[in-house]
């Protein structure tokens, strides 16, 4: 790491400075110290570009870079600047022009911890054709005073931000927006009518702006370039249109509209937009069922359906999105069974069918016909049957949930062959896609786990994870699973699995969540459980477990629910004591009690010797200490009879 060296700033003559990606530190003021060189009353005054993007500069941005007047591209994205924007418009006397940074055409300070207010005054920047703030701590009140000059304008970015839209009902803005990024911005509660005018746009996302009105018809006219369209997190309500939108939007690549109050049915008319790569319609109220015209949409990369009320079968024609690599058709009421015909989705990475009425068996072409699948979620279906063992050819697998279905039988030993999970690293669930097609799409997985529903989005990749829980499963515990060393969440519980758990089940060191509640598992709990390090949740409760609990390293850390419903087990944290404790313990009382029985006899037979043989050898060595000795003996004995007669006389006349 290094400081951008202050001298740079008596380079008067500069016009062309990119110093990206490096590990600057310090802050911008080291860059205009020194200027007192330069025959212009402002620092570096020939400089036109400068990018410092994707370091680490700190501090506050300067006013004086307001005095580059010549300035026309400014880069600081990616920084850890802080401070407001006024800093940079102050301090602009030495420009002919009289306003701040004149000639800018291009200003991105996205991905700092910038705070505040937008001045005004960014208003007056005539020339500027691109003003990305996003991801940003900026918020404040936007006006039309703040857009009134800025007529060049091509690319706003100011998402990210929690920035409010204050404009007329009836405002026609200067620019003519290519793309327009006001994600989290509140623009609502009605649909922004200014967006009538932007005839331009291509890239459009008003994701999480409060809008909470329906879409209006001439939205969908809006633009015939528009390629992104994302307006979900709102809470949008209403139709999609029946028109032909692939009329009006033959460019259309990406759309989503999740996360609002969508009702009614999916149109025919979504067939039409053939240049589909990204459809999103997840977590809104759409019934109806999947309309097969979407198979025209070959280009198709991810189809998001999740969460709605779309009922009927899953279309056969669905094999035709050749393209498509990640399918979400949870939480609706799908019935039927799975067409065969999805096996020639080759190329699928993510199929997530949880949580509707599907039935059958799982078919053993699932594990042949897609080797890139990393999750399959058929979880809370109908499906019956045995596991097929072909499974074990998804090499790529990172989460296999099965849960809540009524599967029989064993598990099959081959389980131990999915390559992906007996790896410690992790992919990234990022480069599932290509950058186009995952723009703007998170992927997001429901996983049960620990006793509670988890979201995973942006650590989605940190899952790996096996649950079978609540089928009909039989036979022993797949030992084979415990070569699987990057698991991170596995459950079996709720099923008929007998045997016991291996000592091998330590090599599980990911091992975040064990669930093997409810089933017949036996024998002793194993003690190289205790270390498992990364073991946060275990529930061993309600199986025929047996012999003392080993409450020693992580496992010591788990409290008596998680062993509870096993009558033979004993020891800490249980309240039951085993039987071979309290043979212990007595057999500790009868040790302690010979060992005091010992030194009681040692402790006499030294007082005897004490108190009797050495006095006696003492005074055997001379007889005049004999001779005194026994007469002092005698005095006392003579005058503890006499005192006796005495009280004896006394009580008797008293008597008397």
């Amino acid at each position: 790491m290094c400081s951008i060296p202050s001298s740079i700033g008596n380079f008067c003559n500069l016009q062309y400075l990119d110093l990206s990606y490096n590990k600057l530190n310090g802050s911008l003021h080291d860059l205009i110290n020194g200027t007192e060189t330069c025959n212009s009353k402002s620092p570096l005054p020939n400089l036109r570009e400068l990018y410092l993007s994707g370091n680490q500069l700190q501090g506050s941005i300067p006013s004086s870079i307001g005095n580059f007047c010549n300035l026309q591209y400014l880069d600081l994205s990616n920084n850890n600047l802080n401070g407001s924007l006024p800093e940079i418009i102050y301090g602009t006397e030495t420009c002919n022009s009289k306003s701040p940074l004149p000639n800018l055409r291009e200003l991105d300070l996205s991905d700092n911890q910038l705070q505040g207010s937008i001045p005004n005054l960014i208003g007056n920047l005539s020339n500027l054709y691109s003003l990305n703030l996003r991801n940003n701590q900026l918020s404040g009140t936007l006006t039309e005073q703040h857009f009134w000059k800025l007529s060049n304008l091509e690319y706003l970015y100011i998402d990210s931000n929690s920035f409010r839209l204050d404009v007329s009902s009836n405002w026609t803005p200067p620019f003519q927006l290519r793309y327009l990024f006001m994600g989290s911005c509140h623009i609502g509660p009605t649909f922004p009518a200014w967006l009538q005018s932007q005839k331009d746009l291509q890239y459009l996302d008003l994701s999480n702006a409060s809008i909470s009105s329906s879409i209006p018809n001439w939205f969908w006219n809006i633009s015939s370039n528009l390629e992104y369209l994302i307006l979900s997190h709102n809470q949008l309500q209403g139709k999609l249109p029946n028109s032909n939108i692939g009329e009006f939007l033959p460019n259309l690549y990406f759309l989503s509209f999740s996360g609002n109050g969508i009702t009614g049915t999916i149109p025919d008319s979504i067939g039409h937009l053939t240049s589909l790569g990204v459809i999103d319609f997840s977590s809104n109220t759409l019934t109806g069922s999947i309309p097969s015209t979407i198979n025209n949409c070959f280009s198709l990369n991810v189809l998001d359906l999740g969460n709605n009320n779309l009922s009927g079968m899953i279309p056969k024609s669905l094999d035709q999105l050749q393209q498509l690599k990640s399918l979400h058709l949870n939480h609706n009421k799908l019935s039927g069974e799975l067409p065969s015909s999805l096996r020639n989705l080759t190329g699928l990475d993510i199929l997530d069918l949880s949580y509707n009425n599907l039935s059958g068996q799982i078919s053993a072409w699932i594990g042949t016909a897609f080797p890139n699948l990393v999750i399959l979620n058929l979880r809370s279906n109908m499906f019956s049957g045995r596991l097929p063992s072909l499974l074990s050819n998804l090499s790529s697998l990172h989460v296999l949930d099965l849960a809540q279905n009524n599967l029989m039988g064993e598990i099959p030993v081959t389980l131990v062959e999915l390559k992906a999970m007996a790896q410690d690293h992790n992919m990234s669930i990022s480069s599932l896609y290509d950058n186009r097609s995952s723009y703007r799409y998170e992927e997001r997985l429901i996983v049960i786990t620990k006793g509670l529903t988890q979201e995973y989005t942006r650590t989605l990749s940190l899952v790996v994870s096996i649950d079978l829980s609540d089928n009909n499963l039989s036979g022993e515990f797949p030992e084979g699973i415990t070569k699987l060393f990057g698991l991170v969440f596995l459950n079996l519980s709720m099923n008929h699995i007998i045997g016991r758990i291996p000592e091998s089940i330590s090599k599980l060191r990911q091992l975040s969540s064990l669930d093997l509640s409810s089933n017949k598992l036996f024998g002793s709990i194993p003690s190289s459980m205790s270390l498992l390090s990364s073991l946060g949740y275990l529930n061993l409760s309600n199986n025929n477990f047996s012999d003392k609990i080993p409450f020693i390293g992580q496992m010591s850390t788990f409290t008596e629910s998680a062993f509870a419903g096993n009558p033979n087990l004993c020891g800490a944290p249980l309240v039951i004591k085993c039987q071979d404790e309290g043979k212990d313990k007595s057999v500790e009382d009868k040790i302690d009690s010979g060992f005091v029985d010992q030194w009681f006899y040692l402790s006499i037979g030294l007082g005897f010797v004490v108190g009797i043989l050495v006095p006696y050898f003492v005074l055997a060595m001379r007889r005049s200490w004999c001779d005194a000795y026994f007469d002092f003996v005698d005095k006392i004995v003579k005058w503890l009879l006499f005192r006796k007669r005495v009280t004896y006389a006394r009580n008797h006349a008293q008597r008397k």
